[in-house]
């Protein structure tokens, strides 16, 4: 009897180890080929682990004061200055580890197995990001890891009324790690690699398609990354209005809906003489109306276009005979060097 016992639960563990198997063999991983890329998920590059522009970096050769080295990477991404070698050592975009072995085999001719350290000692000098444009709070941003565009919106205060409804990115070359180096890659397939001339590059996001959750209009945000939210053209509004204001054009808006939308006529204003001056090429078009004409029906309600400029007479003021100069709307924008810094980590 606890021979046949024995057997039995022998019986037992070996189909449910093949039941195990089985069903985990049939669960996809993330890295699973037979995906298409759309399938899996949106790739995040962690670029503080890796050298860039501006890094202080560190070679240390243990038991050695002689063969180490302190500096950073020159224009072409190389460690500027590093002795011992008989080729240059390509430092953007690696890894310590990956600079390390490299600089061991380099060393390896004039050392017996030499043990080399990289280590990153400062990134604070890396390229900033620039958040502007339509938010509330434009801003530069040192980023020490994974981020993604809706987030900056957020940081930055959310979007303001006067968003057109498209955000832009810029992405300079070689500020930003975009791809990692593979790993057991060679040194001259990565150089190679690493030098190709793709330029910099332009992402443009619809603002609808980033609220609607589309992974392709929430990309991860780069060092060097400049995102401007566009304003939309503007209508403007002065006057003998209770409350003169630039109005931010999306669609169509009828002269009466802008008056209105700039608190409606004063005490002193004149509805029989209202001027819209709009840009027609190189020149300015004079258009008058009416308002009163408008109300009972016997003139057009006229639909403005982006850019125009809509004056109420005021009464015992001369009329005006060329267009006004625009002023006081808009606050005077901040260089980038000046927007507040705030470190993203």
């Amino acid at each position: 009897m606890k021979i046949r016992h024995s057997y039995l639960f022998l019986y037992f563990f070996i189909a449910v180890c093949f039941l195990h198997c089985g069903v985990y063999a049939q669960i996809p991983t993330l890295t699973d080929t037979s995906k298409t890329p759309s399938e899996n998920e949106q790739k995040v590059v962690d670029e503080s682990d890796l050298i860039q522009f501006g890094d202080l970096i560190d070679v240390d050769v243990v038991g050695s004061i002689e063969f180490d080295w302190r500096g950073t990477l020159n224009p072409e991404g190389f460690l500027d200055g590093i002795s011992f070698t008989e080729d240059q050592i390509y430092g953007l975009c690696r890894s310590e580890a990956a600079i390390s072995e490299e600089v061991a085999r380099a060393y390896s001719r004039i050392l017996r197995e030499p043990k080399v350290v990289v280590r990153i000692l400062d990134r604070s000098n890396r390229a900033v990001s620039v958040i502007s444009g339509a938010v509330k709070t434009a801003q530069r941003l040192q980023i020490r890891r994974a981020v993604f565009l809706n987030e900056l919106i957020v940081i930055s205060g959310g979007l303001t009324d006067q968003a057109s409804g498209e955000i832009q990115i810029f992405r300079p070359k070689n500020l930003s790690c975009a791809a990692t180096e593979p790993a057991g890659e060679t040194r001259d397939r990565f150089v190679s690699a690493a030098s190709q001339d793709n330029g910099s590059q332009f992402i443009n996001v619809k603002i609808s398609d980033l609220l609607s959750g589309k992974k392709e209009a929430n990309p991860q945000i780069l060092n060097g990354d400049i995102i401007t939210v566009l304003e939309a053209q503007s209508i403007y509004v002065i006057g003998g209005v209770a409350a003169p204001k630039k109005i931010s054009f999306r669609s169509q808006i009828t002269l009466t809906r802008a008056i209105d939308s700039a608190g409606g006529l004063i005490k002193n204003a004149d509805p029989t003489k209202v001027t819209i001056f709009r840009r027609s090429g190189g020149e300015t078009k004079i258009i008058e109306t009416d308002l009163e004409k408008i109300k009972a029906k016997k003139a057009d309600d006229l639909v403005l276009q982006a850019l125009d400029i809509v004056e109420v007479a005021q009464k015992g003021r001369e009329k005006r005979k060329y267009p006004p100069v625009i002023g006081g709307f808009d606050n005077a924008e901040e260089s980038s060097a000046k927007l507040p810094l705030r470190v993203i980590d």
